[in-house]
This record gives structure tokens, C-alpha cells and sequence, in this order.
């Protein structure tokens, strides 16, 4: 018998579009370890030298994740997951609904490029206005709706957690929040579900303190944008992004605010919308239905109605 070791293959995550949040998508996943990457983007050199000085940190990182950029999409071929981030970012002013009509063929684009070459991997998309770059994607490649999801409920629930952690002066880790709904200036954050350290927050602060923050969290994409002044937010993005595949990989079944479809949950039906789930390694395991106000309801529904309307608009540019 040989005494030779085969190694056994690892994961592997394709991330389309090698812009900040991309490659910091890919930086996280090393640092931790979690599979190989394949960092592709359309622009000739700029996804070879990412990778190239990402790899060469690898020695420092102490990981041993292999990570290629590539312009070739069958050099993504059998990827566990595709994240698709590529697409325009926001600039001042801009509202993720003005990225849609620009985005939408970029994202449809990548998504059947992709396919081609990964047809059972979960796709996760992170391009604005998301849950309507989900939802296109879904439809492109005809997955099994579990195996697509967006990935921004991560994101809102974090912003919505540092900030009561910030007015509080608590660590932001021992903070939980819940934020449905589209990912935009409708997304519904419910303080009733927020807690620290087991202690709901409408214990621990006014109710015109909690208005404020919840407000806060609807604009906290575009206040990123406005200081920043040449794009928007991607650390924060990033790091969501890695929470879900890091769940998806081994398989945590950890319950995520995610962008998954819905088929009767929440009262709504053919719509990517943020809602808890359960992730797996089969993607969205699970839907929980939390129970809603009756004025809780109503601003699911209208976030909704606004996703839908947005959806129509995409599909008839793309047609």
C-alpha cells in the first residue's frame, strides 16, 4: 500500500466581481479558512493581482486556502457556492433602486455564466438593489429557490446591533436584532425581538431613542455612501456574506435574517424578502414565521408591495 497522503479537496467559493466587496469576501474566507477562492471580475489584471496579494499574505494569515483571479468563468467550474457581488456601487445621492436597471444585466449575465459551469452550487447574491438581483437570478437559472438567497438581513441586523451597542456602551456581541423586509429604506428592524444579553432593549431605552436608531439602520448604507463619497459600505457587507457561507459549509444550520423566497410565509408569495432563516448545507433550510403586529404586518407588506413593483421594472428592461 502506498504511504503517499491524497489530499482531500476543498471547499470552493466563486466570487464574481473583484471590487471591495469582493475581495474582501475573499479575504475573509481565507482567514478563515473556510474554502478556496476563485475571485473573477471582467476587468483584465485587476482579479490576478488581488488574489496574487492576497496569497502572498497566506504565510502571515497562517491559512492554507488557495485563492486564483481569474477573467475565465470555467476556471469557477464545480463551485460549492457563487456569490455574485459585480455590479455598479452606489454614489451620493443614489438610492440602491437607481443601481437597478444597470445591475440587472450585469447580474443576470454572471448568474448564467456561472451555471454553466457550477450547476449545483448555492448561489448568494450581494449586488443592489438585492432583493431584486435575487430574484432575477433565481429566475435565470431555474435553481431550486432554497439554493438562491441575498444576503443583506445579516447586514441590516449587524448595522441595527452596533448601533444600540454604540448608545448603550455595550459590546456589541451580546446584542441580537432582527431586521425583515426588503433591503432599502422600507426594511422593517423589530426592537420587540432585540435584546442584550437576553434583556429586550425596550427595557433599557425610550421609545424615541429606539426610533432613532431604527431609523438610523434604514439609512445606514447610504450614510456610508455619503462619507465615503466614492462608493458604499463593504467590510460590513463582506463579513455578512461569510457568516452565511461559513453556516452553508459546515453545515451550522444556524437561523440568519436572509433574503430567501417565499411561498406563503409572512402571507406573501413569489418574492425574495428578508425573513429568519435556517442555513445549511442544503442552503435555506428552513422559513421561521416570528409573530408580527398587526402594524408590524402592514410595513412587511408594503416593503413587499415596493420590492414587487421593482421586480416588474427589471424584468421589463431585461425583456
Amino acid at each position: 500500500m502506498s504511504n503517499l497522503l491524497i489530499p482531500c479537496q476543498s471547499p470552493l467559493v466563486s466570487v464574481i466581481g473583484a471590487g471591495n466587496v469582493g475581495r474582501s469576501l475573499a479575504h475573509r474566507i481565507a482567514l478563515k479558512n473556510l474554502a478556496d477562492v476563485v475571485l473573477l471580475d471582467i476587468v483584465e489584471g485587476l482579479p490576478q493581482g488581488v488574489a496574487l496579494d492576497l496569497m502572498e499574505a497566506q504565510s502571515i494569515e497562517s491559512h492554507d486556502c488557495q485563492i486564483i483571479g481569474t477573467n475565465d468563468y470555467a476556471d469557477t467550474s464545480g463551485s460549492n457556492i457563487v456569490v455574485i457581488t459585480a455590479g455598479l456601487a452606489r454614489k451620493p445621492g443614489m438610492t440602491r433602486d437607481d443601481l437597478m436597471n444597470v445591475n440587472a444585466k450585469i447580474v443576470v449575465e454572471a448568474a448564467q455564466k456561472a451555471f454553466i459551469y457550477s450547476p449545483d452550487a448555492i448561489f448568494i447574491v450581494i449586488t443592489n438593489p438585492l432583493d431584486v438581483m435575487t430574484y432575477l437570478v433565481w429566475q435565470t437559472i431555474k435553481l431550486p429557490p432554497a439554493r438562491v438567497m441575498g444576503m443583506a438581513g445579516v447586514l441590516d441586523s449587524s448595522r441595527l446591533q452596533t448601533f444600540i451597542a454604540m448608545e448603550l456602551g455595550v459590546l456589541a456581541a451580546d446584542v441580537h436584532a432582527m431586521v425583515l423586509g426588503g433591503h432599502g429604506d422600507l426594511m422593517l428592524p423589530l426592537p420587540r425581538y432585540c435584546t442584550v444579553s437576553g434583556v429586550p432593549i425596550t427595557e433599557l431605552m425610550e421609545e424615541a431613542t429606539i426610533n432613532r436608531i431604527v431609523e438610523r439602520t434604514r439609512n445606514g448604507g447610504a450614510e456610508i455612501v455619503k462619507l465615503l463619497q466614492t462608493g458604499g459600505a463593504y467590510y460590513a457587507p463582506a463579513s455578512s456574506a461569510c457568516l452565511m457561507i461559513e453556516a452553508i459549509l459546515r453545515n451550522q444550520s444556524r437561523l440568519l435574517p436572509t433574503a430567501a423566497y417565499l411561498e406563503g410565509e409572512y402571507g406573501l408569495e413569489d418574492i425574495f424578502l428578508g425573513v429568519p432563516c435556517r442555513l445549511g448545507c442544503r442552503g435555506v433550510e428552513s422559513i421561521l414565521e416570528v409573530n408580527l403586529t398587526e402594524s408590524e404586518k402592514k410595513a412587511l407588506q408594503i416593503s413587499a408591495h415596493s420590492v414587487r413593483q421593482n421586480v416588474q421594472v427589471a424584468l421589463s428592461h431585461l425583456a
